[in-house]
């Protein structure tokens, strides 16, 4: 065991805990203000419910034994973590580090690429129905889709046993373009789809963001922790996780400076905003690449991708599909574009080692990349679909245009983010629910009705 590797990877583990707050900050202060408390409900949610399911079985399936093709680790194997706990000379090692330190670590990479899924529902999902979801899309997507990307085991004859992208196809991607973004954009898109637009989508301008110093907030916390996304991938205090780490600044600094290129060029101002998501679009972008390409192509990547997601967000209003905060314009084709771009600039001098199209080696790894990518969206898109059209059909997943209008807030949670001097305004309280109130225009919010003193 190596001590400065497990320190690494344990704070690298903290960093991207903190980037599911930092996340609901960032899609908090893109909603409304009467949805802001059911949007960071949601990505604390999912740090709930995915930290107690990783430990049950999560890992297990991730991480098991390979039980049949590349496509799924043996959920019962390590079961509760049970034989990766000892701590003495005995103790399972992944690498140079603890066994159960790369647990944690792999933990909140579940955990990020579920509340990512949020940001496309905002507004009008009941959260019972969106937690019974994501315990059943976690387990039946993330978890084996994460087997076929990350698991790199082998036999005792050293024969790969790994999952069947990743280790057996050969695909490039470092830290989680395909299991996390283009994962989490496809079911994205699917939930959009299943429950249909918010009321006034594209008109009504009371959907814009209610708090941009929160978005920047959580733009900042996500990039910040994106840095143990990333350099901590490497599973060690050394050179790759420096070189990750350094791509992991020039790409989104570059996408920051394509989306506001956009941005001025369409629309004739640079938007906060705008910086903010280009940011992340940059980050989403050199995920999977941040160990395969040179400093000089991840500003190239950034560029691109900031150019590309800006553009691709405004194809919602064009096809009427309503993702609500971008999720699918941004990870979805962030991730996309970050993981095909590796076909062509993979260096072949890289921690990677890949060889793309621009250094000679032809269309083989483009093509890799291309059918990894391709596997993950259908697979998570179709089951997304299908978990998602259920849930509706069985139990509701979208709350009722009486509650959508009043805030969601309110009408979920009994609380509201801010003091507007009203009845519901704060955490619910039993005596207040007792006062008389007068009658609320339909359409205003619960947080205005006047108690009647």
């Amino acid at each position: 065991m190596n001590t400065g590797d497990t320190a690494w990877v344990l704070a690298s583990a903290s960093l991207v805990l903190l980037m599911t707050p930092g996340l609901a900050f960032f899609y908090g202060g893109m909603t409304r203000a009467k949805g802001v408390l059911n949007m960071m409900m949601m990505s604390f949610g999912a740090i709930a419910l995915v930290g107690v399911l990783w430990v049950l079985f999560g890992y297990s399936a991730t991480f098991g034994k390979d039980i049949g093709g590349g496509l799924l680790g043996n959920p019962f194997e390590k079961f509760g973590l049970q034989g990766v706990l000892d701590t003495g000379d005995t103790m399972p090692l992944v690498g140079t580090i603890p066994e159960i330190a790369f647990v944690g670590f792999q933990a909140v990479f579940a955990i990020i690429t579920v509340a990512l899924i949020t940001g496309a529902i905002a507004d009008r999902a009941k959260f019972g129905a969106w937690m019974l979801f994501a315990a059943i899309w976690v387990t039946v997507v993330y978890f084996p889709v994460a087997h076929w990307v990350f698991s790199f085991t082998e036999d005792a004859d050293g024969n790969p046993t790994g999952g069947w992208i990743g280790q057996g196809l050969g695909v490039i991607d470092f830290a989680g373009g395909t299991a996390v973004h283009i994962n989490a954009g496809a079911a994205a898109l699917a939930l959009a789809l299943i429950l249909g637009k918010r009321k006034g989508f594209g008109k009504d301008s009371s959907h814009r963001p209610h708090n941009l110093p929160f978005v920047m907030l959580g733009a900042g916390l996500l990039w910040f922790g994106w840095f143990g996304f990333n350099a901590g991938s490497a599973l060690g205090a050394n050179g790759v996780a420096a070189y990750a780490w350094i791509n992991t600044l020039a790409a989104p600094a570059a996408a920051i400076l394509g989306w506001l290129l956009v941005e001025k060029l369409r629309d004739g101002h640079a938007t906060s905003l705008g910086a903010a998501s280009g940011a992340v679009a940059g980050l989403v972008a050199i995920t999977p690449a941040c160990s395969a390409l040179t400093p000089v192509w991840s500003i190239v990547l950034g560029l691109i991708a900031g150019v590309i997601c800006a553009l691709a967000v405004g194809l919602k209003y064009r096809f009427g599909i309503d993702d609500s905060l971008d999720v699918v314009g941004v990870h979805l084709v962030g991730g996309i574009v970050g993981t095909l771009f590796i076909g062509f600039a993979a260096d072949p001098n890289s921690p990677a080692g890949g060889q793309g199209l621009f250094y000679g080696g032809g269309l083989e790894l483009l093509g890799k990349q291309t059918l990894g990518a391709v596997a993950v969206l259908a697979y998570s898109f179709v089951i997304a679909f299908v978990i998602g059209w259920i849930i509706n059909k069985t139990m509701g997943f979208r709350v009722s245009e009486q509650d959508e209008a009043d805030g969601i807030d309110v009408t979920v949670h009994a609380e509201s983010a801010y003091d507007l001097g009203g009845r519901n305004s704060g955490s619910f309280s039993p005596l207040l629910e007792k006062l008389p109130t007068t009658s609320v225009s339909k359409g205003s919010t619960s947080a205005e009705a006047k108690v009647d003193a």
